[in-house]
């Protein structure tokens, strides 16, 4: 098994999930999406600018990200289809493993780590979807690093 690139605790998850049977994974991610908090008012508000819209995502998600005081990010999701499950469950896996992460490590994390946690049975769009909401992620985190570097 290749070592996933990005945060510790998702190289963690990765571990855990990809081993699992499918239906155990599955069982898994959807409690991953049932723990989906949409994004807050005070964040955000419908519609939601295009610019936070995932490109490719057919669930319609948005990334919304704020910076903490120790100068890593919170993100913070809105997912406007109700069956988009593996968007709210990426969202919340994503909210986990890289709120409060090394930016250099959210902007280092490889597309290959949701074919691991989802399978390898994700279909295509749904994982351009999905690599498309960690885009974002990694153009927030990005756009910290380059204001530091001045």
């Amino acid at each position: 098994m290749s070592t996933t690139a990005g945060p510790a605790k998702l190289r963690e998850l990765v571990a855990e999930l990809e081993p699992l049977p499918r239906d155990q994974r599955m069982e898994e991610l959807i409690d991953w999406a049932d723990r989906f908090v949409p994004v807050d008012p005070g964040i955000a508000t419908r519609p939601y600018p295009e610019i936070h819209r995932a490109p490719r995502c057919e669930s319609d998600a948005y990334v919304f990200a704020t910076d903490r005081e120790d100068g890593t990010l919170q993100l913070h999701f809105a997912v406007e289809n109700p069956q988009g499950l593996s968007a709210k469950a990426w969202a919340m896996i994503l909210n986990d493993v890289a709120s409060g992460a090394p930016l250099e490590e959210v902007a280092a994390i490889d597309p290959d780590a949701i074919w691991r946690i989802f399978g390898r049975d994700l279909s295509m769009g749904k994982g351009q979807g999905l690599i498309g909401m960690l885009e974002l992620v990694q153009r927030e985190a990005r756009k910290r690093i380059d204001a530091r570097r001045g």
